[in-house]
């Protein structure tokens, strides 16, 4: 996983050389992901606990769309209405909670939702933790000259727009027009001279058309240089049609294989699929672990099953929780993948592990 995240970053690095400002700080930022890599060593050796390089945290309970198939909404995470949504913690204890995971050696923390540019005051708050970059999954609809100026001041805070490929595929999945707007925000982008990436729901219809050569060819001319591609979880009943195989797995892997050859300057990520790479899932604290919007330490954004508070207890604490152990017991991180999120296709033996000693 340390290989990995250095690959990346040196790759960062190579694709912002022409800009001195993102240069500078991608070169900063190589350099502390060697120290924090000690400093994981260092809380194992002192303390027995295995610290991830990265989380993935759900900041906003809003958003202002309605996306079909939205795991934030079915999990309960994202509401249109105040009296329904999830306590949320403030901007200075997510602050808190990220400064906390710095000094542990971990590098990323995944924004997400609902809309995490709903909550500027805690995407301001968390920018401040200078030792952390933070991928914001976004639908790309708020960006505009105000979020514009933020992000020129804050390097470390990384857009990632989210579409489903084409126009037609966005808009039927997220409303009328997102695309379009979606593709102004990357021009905005790309006009400011910033990294941004992209973030793309693969199923088994589309995956083909989204790893194609003229597809990223398009990415490209719109300045993206990471591109996630994360595999559909069916979270809506009859659309498990649409979840990988593993023969999907498997085409999926050469497929990315050829465009990371073919690509030297974009990032190409899956989720979960390069996991099979590094020894299985990584969710539970083995690579990483989803911080809900009330603070609650989850195994997965797709298993939204919780024993701690990380607010209440710290990261420390947290990265203990008899749940998370549990999971690793019970070789659950070694159940076979069968398309999307291995957690979520064992969410019931997830959910009573939460009811037992």
């Amino acid at each position: 996983m340390s290989g990995s995240i250095s690959r990346i970053m040196a790759k960062a690095y190579k694709n912002v050389l022409s800009n001195p400002r993102e240069a500078k700080f991608a070169f900063r930022m190589q350099q502390l992901f060697a120290k924090s890599e000690k400093r994981r060593k260092k809380v194992k050796e002192l303390e027995d606990i295995d610290v991830p390089p990265f989380l993935i945290s759900s900041i906003s309970t809003t958003c202002n769309l309605h996306c079909k198939g939205c795991y934030a909404r079915s999990n309960g995470i994202a509401e249109d209405h105040e009296d329904e949504r999830k306590a949320t913690l403030s901007p200075e204890q997510w602050q808190q909670i990220f400064t906390e995971a710095a000094s542990m050696g971990i590098n990323f923390s995944l924004l997400a939702g609902g809309e995490p540019m709903m909550r500027r005051d805690i995407l301001e708050a968390v920018a401040e933790v200078k030792d952390m970059i933070f991928p914001i999954f976004t639908n790309g609809t708020l960006i505009g000259p105000a979020y514009l100026g933020f992000l020129r001041e804050h390097l470390n805070m990384v857009p990632v727009i989210s579409i489903e490929g084409t126009a037609m595929g966005t808009d039927e999945r997220r409303g009328q027009g997102v695309f379009r707007r979606a593709m102004q925000s990357m021009e905005l982008l790309r006009g400011e001279d910033l990294f941004f990436g992209t973030s793309i729901t693969v199923t088994t219809e589309n995956y083909r058309m989204v790893t194609s050569a003229e597809f990223i060819d398009q990415l490209r001319s719109y300045g993206c240089k990471i591109v996630f591609f994360i595999e559909y979880v069916p979270t809506d009943a009859g659309t498990e049609h649409l979840a990988f195989s593993d023969e999907h797995v498997a085409e999926m892997e050469q497929l990315l294989e050829a465009r990371r050859e073919e690509y030297a300057d974009i990032i190409f990520l899956s989720f979960p699929g390069d996991e099979k790479a590094l020894g299985g899932c990584l969710a539970s604290g083995r690579g990483f672990f989803h911080i809900g919007p009330d603070g609650s330490a989850e195994p997965c954004p797709f298993s939204p099953f919780s024993d701690s508070n990380v607010a209440e207890l710290g990261l420390r604490k947290a990265l203990q929780s008899p749940l998370f152990r549990k999971i690793r017991d019970a070789r659950a991180l070694g159940w076979e993948h069968t398309g999307g999120c291995t957690l979520f296709e064992h969410r019931e033996e997830i959910e009573n592990m939460t009811k037992t000693d």
